[in-house]
């Protein structure tokens, strides 16, 4: 069975100031996810799932969807702040979605094969796409999950902070942790972190989370029943997000999954801040000039 693509597109891109998954960065108009689902396709990947808003789903297929139509298995799910259990509500205040594993969650009735999920407005190369569609093509017991994780060093943004899932690696290359850390920043060769127990320092080796995971569909009622838990313990806070690290990080310290950590070397980029547009627009010349990618990759 060949593993499926989820891609998660339903965030309101608030720091980038407006639908950044929409923006044109390619040399022929292509969007960062152009490339993901692009270099998902020739790892094999032959069906994807897009989460996103209702509201955006005309325009999100008009400008995107319809794109790949011809060369993949194209659907949708949606996220919506109401899709909670029984017995719960939503904040009246709440405006953001539940957060990432949220968006996994709410593709549950479309996924039926094991599955890639990404972000949808981050580049993750090709090697990472290689190695988690290898990981899943194999046979695996329910709760054993993949990920691939990126340097520290090869993640972060010139113009601000970011927020990233360090990880802890057993010697037999298994997941022990991932904590997320917030307000990471280059701070020359390395990195740092500044909260207000003040500057925490990095080599800018160590592996990071960057969202790109490689799950089986029993992963669904493991989120179901986490979500619940979540809820009860901030459902009332509107701020309150439902990682999908965080839910990862629980499964492994309480014996319910392994995660195989798959290391690239690959540079990730994305556009975080509207500042990056330029940096992503003159790597991607860079990687078109470099033959890693057609001048148009969907002509």
């Amino acid at each position: 069975m060949k593993p499926e693509l989820l891609v998660m597109a339903a965030g309101l891109g608030s720091r980038f100031g407006g639908l950044k998954q929409l923006e044109p960065v390619g040399p022929d108009g292509e969007r960062v996810m152009d490339y993901a689902l692009y270099d998902a396709r020739r790892a094999g990947v032959e069906r994807a799932v897009f989460v996103i808003r209702k509201e955006m789903a005309t325009e999100f297929h008009r400008q995107v969807g319809s794109r790949y139509s011809r060369w993949l298995d194209v659907a949708y799910a949606f996220q919506d702040l109401d899709q909670v259990p029984e017995g719960f509500r939503r904040p009246g205040e709440r405006t953001r979605p539940w957060g990432t594993a949220h968006a996994i969650l709410a593709a549950r009735d479309e996924i039926k094969a094991p599955f890639l999920a990404i972000n949808a407005d981050d580049f993750y190369g090709r090697t990472a796409f290689e190695l988690l569609a290898g990981f899943l093509a194999r046979p695996g017991a329910a709760g054993a999950y993949a990920m691939v994780a990126f340097r520290m060093a090869n993640t972060l943004s010139e113009h601000g902070p970011v927020a990233r899932g360090i990880c802890q690696v057993d010697p037999a290359g298994l997941l022990r942790s991932v904590t997320e850390h917030t307000g990471l920043e280059r701070d020359g060769d390395g990195c740092r972190e500044r909260d207000a127990a003040g500057v925490r320092r990095f080599t800018g080796r160590e592996p990071v989370s960057m969202n790109i995971w490689g799950f089986r569909p029993d992963i669904f009622a493991q989120l179901q029943e986490r979500f619940a838990r979540f809820l009860a313990v901030s459902g009332q806070d509107p701020r309150a997000e439902f990682f999908i690290p965080t839910v990862v990080d629980a499964l492994v310290r309480e014996g319910q999954a392994t995660v195989r950590v798959l290391d690239t070397p690959d540079r990730w980029f994305g556009v975080t801040y509207r500042e990056d547009k330029a940096a992503v627009v003159a790597r991607l010349q860079d990687l078109v000039a470099a033959g890693v990618y057609p001048p148009s990759l969907w002509s």
